[in-house]
């Protein structure tokens, strides 16, 4: 079969499946469900995060990998290879999602494309009966994440946005708690922060290669000549097709403070920088602050060189709650409390009130066997957190402060700031 049929050379299945079988396997104790018990799963973009959750989703028993989609036939063939590598057949390729949604033998897709593709991909994926699982940051611009998110309710799907740090271990769940629980006083202020890394290469070739249909890759994003940073992996830094690393981690660690707050938008938002560090033919800054005002509260996200002083040994993400009685910092891992300035290892803790998660991915796929619409991740709640970040980036790109409405989803008396919150789609897509 030609890679435009989505077919796997003998060479991939003889040199890809022998080196990815020995990284993932299924453990020994974790044997097939029966056919009616499995969920059948597409995955749509198998390149670096696509490729990570694939070895993540073949780890569950009860998950059975139907059909690998990518526009680039090297990510295809080889999520397909290792699929047969390690489980012992061959899903379905393909290059096309559109074609991928007219299966009967999809019940789920899972979605690791660029985020302009998001809307589009996940929205038709609803229209055609299937659960949807999409990565962060949850769509393009604020539009097309309300499309999903009314879609999810119209078409009454399972959905999980890819933020895994809300579900993994205990350390956001006893933050969240202890957040509630009082004992820090009335909060504030929440600081969060990002560093850069750098100036970004990713390794592709500076000719278009000719495995990846690139005109297919940019989709509903203008069209423009072939960059090796405008697609795999640096993307994101490019206005075309994301808002950069701060969009990126934009949901990782302000879920934190949405989840334990419970914030909606907020009443205006400003934010300023600029690219002071990278010199490349990127466009997104590396450098920048947004401030998000509440009433009686302030959330900032710092995109910075370095952790904010007194908190550089919590590495380079983090989150502050600045309380009336004590201060809490987490990164993704750990957190600590100080009262005046002094750390206390012995700060008292309430009673668990959150429950442990099985998984984020478990999370989903038990969701949709019950048929609960309700996962702690789900596209709604996707949209209420990637918002925010939206509506910094577009403060960002006006210099100025906004004023935003969100009953409308609109900025006050901004037409200028408005033409942001969508975006025109190249022909012949649409959403």
């Amino acid at each position: 079969m030609s890679d435009q049929q989505g077919g796997v050379s003998r060479r991939v299945f003889l040199g890809a499946a022998a080196g990815l079988a020995s990284v993932i396997h299924r453990p020994a104790f974790a044997q097939p469900a029966a056919p009616s018990d499995q969920l059948r799963l597409a995955l749509i973009g198998v390149g670096g995060m696509g490729t990570g959750r694939l070895k993540d989703f073949i780890t569950h028993p009860d998950v059975r990998i139907a059909a690998i989609c990518d526009v680039d036939s090297r990510h295809r063939d080889a999520a397909i290879a290792l699929v047969n590598g390690a489980l012992g057949y061959a899903p379905a390729g393909e290059g096309d999602f559109r074609r991928l949604l007219t299966r009967k033998d999809i019940d789920a897709v899972a979605i690791q494309t660029p985020d302009h593709w998001h809307a589009i991909t996940a929205v038709r994926a609803m229209e055609a009966g299937k659960d949807v699982f999409v990565e962060k940051p949850l769509a393009y611009s604020v539009a097309e994440g309300r499309a999903m998110a009314d879609a999810s309710t119209r078409h009454a799907r399972v959905t999980q946005m890819g933020n895994h740090i809300h579900n993994t271990g205990r350390n956001y769940r006893n933050v969240v708690e202890l957040v509630r629980s009082g004992a820090l006083g009335r909060i504030h202020r929440v600081q969060c922060w990002k560093t850069w890394d750098g100036p970004l290469t990713n390794g592709e070739p500076a000719t278009r290669p000719a495995e990846l249909d690139y005109d297919f890759w940019l989709g509903p994003a203008p069209r423009r000549e072939y960059h090796p940073l405008r697609s795999h992996r640096s993307f994101r830094n490019f206005w075309d097709y994301s808002g950069g690393t701060f969009i990126d981690f934009w949901c990782h660690i302000v879920d934190v403070a949405v989840w334990a707050l419970d914030l909606k938008a907020p009443r205006s938002v400003s934010a300023m920088g600029g690219r002071y560090v990278v010199n490349d033919v990127t466009e997104t800054p590396d450098t920048m602050e947004a401030l998000l005002e509440y009433p009686e509260l302030l959330l900032s996200f710092s995109l910075r060189p370095a952790p904010p002083t007194g908190f550089t040994h919590m590495g380079g993400i983090g989150c502050v709650f600045e309380g009336s009685e004590a201060t809490l910092v987490t990164n993704y891992g750990r957190h600590e409390v100080w009262v005046k300035g002094k750390l206390v290892e012995d700060f008292p803790r309430p009673a668990q009130s959150i429950p442990d998660s099985p998984g984020h991915l478990r999370e989903f796929i038990d969701a949709i066997k019950a048929r609960n619409l309700e996962t702690t991740c789900n596209v709604r709640y996707g949209h209420r957190l990637t918002k925010l970040g939206l509506l910094s980036n577009i403060a960002y790109r006006t210099g100025r402060r906004l004023h935003w409405d969100d009953t409308r989803e609109r900025f006050v008396g901004d037409d200028d700031a408005n033409r942001y919150l969508s975006r025109k789609f190249r022909k012949p897509y649409a959403l």
